[in-house]
C-alpha cells in the first residue's frame, strides 16, 4: 500500500467509528389510561385518605401551631384501614399527636380521633373541626 491510500483508509476508519447521537423518535402516548385489572382498581379504592376539605382544616391548625413555635414536621400516612396525619415536635421523634380517620367507627364513636404519643385518645367524634378543636390552643380574652 502507498502512503496516501493508507492515510486515506485511516481517516474512513476514523470517521466510521466517530459516533452520532441516536436519532430520537416520537411515540404516540394515548390520551386516557390503560384500564386497570380490578384487583388493582379494588385496593386502590380501598384505601382511607382525607378528602380536600379535611386537609384544610388539619392543616389550618398545623400552620398556626408552626407559626407559635410548637410543631415542626408532619407525616401522612394512608391506609387500608385508616388514615393518619402525625404531627411531631422533631422530626426525629416520636408524633406528639396522630389525627386519625377510621371508617369503621363511624357508626361507633366517630370516623376522627386525636392520639397522643402514648396513646391516650383525646377526643374523638364525627365532625373534625370539633375533635381537632382540642389541638387548637387559641388566646381567649377574659374581661373582668
Amino acid at each position: 500500500m502507498s502512503e496516501s491510500t493508507a492515510e486515506g483508509q485511516a481517516s474512513q476508519d476514523n470517521a466510521a467509528t466517530v459516533s452520532r447521537p441516536p436519532e430520537r423518535r416520537l411515540h404516540a402516548v394515548p390520551s386516557a389510561p390503560a384500564p386497570a385489572t380490578s384487583a388493582a382498581q379494588s385496593s386502590a379504592s380501598s384505601v382511607v385518605s382525607f378528602n380536600k376539605d379535611e386537609l384544610r382544616e388539619i392543616l389550618n391548625v398545623y400552620g398556626r401551631m408552626v407559626a407559635a413555635g410548637e410543631w415542626r414536621d408532619y407525616a401522612i400516612d394512608f391506609n387500608p384501614q385508616r388514615a393518619t396525619f402525625s404531627i411531631f415536635r422533631r422530626s426525629s421523634e416520636m408524633p406528639l399527636y396522630r389525627i386519625e380517620k377510621d371508617p369503621k367507627l363511624a357508626r361507633k364513636q366517630g370516623v376522627y380521633s386525636v392520639i397522643t404519643a402514648t396513646g391516650l385518645i383525646l377526643k374523638r367524634g364525627h365532625e373534625l373541626a370539633r375533635v381537632i378543636s382540642v389541638l387548637d390552643k387559641r388566646v381567649k380574652l377574659v374581661v373582668t
